[in-house]
C-alpha cells in the first residue's frame, strides 16, 4: 500500500553531513507519520526520528541537536538531515511509515509499530 524507497548514503567522514531522502508512494501519504531508523551491523534496529503529517517531529536523544527530519507532502518525500557524524552513525538507515498516532507519540519510537519500510541505505563515517 506503500512503498518506501531511501537514498542518499554514501561514505564521509567524520564531522560531516549528509542528507538522506526518502522517496514515498500511496495515496494515503498525507496523513502518515514517517520515520527514520538505523541498524548497525549486529545490532538491533533503532529509532532515529519522527514526523507527523501536521510536522511535528520526534528525536531519539542521541540524534536531537544533530539530526533533522523533514517531510515535503506536495512531493511525498521524507528528509533526514544528518551533521556532526561520526563513526558511531555508521548503519544502514531506514524510512518507514505508519499512520499517525491517535494517542500517543511513543508509538512512533517502536520499529514493531511500522507496517511499512523500505530497503535501506548505507551510511558509512570513517574516523
Amino acid at each position: 500500500q506503500v512503498q518506501l524507497v531511501e537514498s542518499g548514503g554514501r561514505l564521509v567522514q567524520a564531522g560531516g553531513s549528509l542528507r538522506l531522502s526518502c522517496a514515498a508512494s500511496g495515496r494515503t501519504f498525507n496523513r502518515h507519520a514517517m520515520g527514520w531508523f538505523r541498524q548497525a551491523s549486529g545490532k538491533e534496529r533503532e529509532f532515529v526520528a519522527a514526523i507527523l503529517s501536521t510536522g511535528t517531529t520526534y528525536y531519539a536523544d542521541s540524534m536531537k541537536g544533530r539530526f533533522t527530519i523533514s517531510r515535503n507532502n506536495a512531493n511525498n518525500t521524507v528528509s533526514l538531515q544528518m551533521n556532526s557524524l561520526n563513526p558511531e552513525d555508521t548503519a544502514v538507515y531506514y524510512c518507514a511509515a505508519r499512520a499517525d498516532p491517535a494517542s500517543a507519540s511513543w508509538w512512533l519510537r517502536l520499529p514493531g509499530s511500522y507496517p511499512y519500510w523500505g530497503q535501506g541505505t548505507q551510511v558509512t563515517v570513517s574516523s
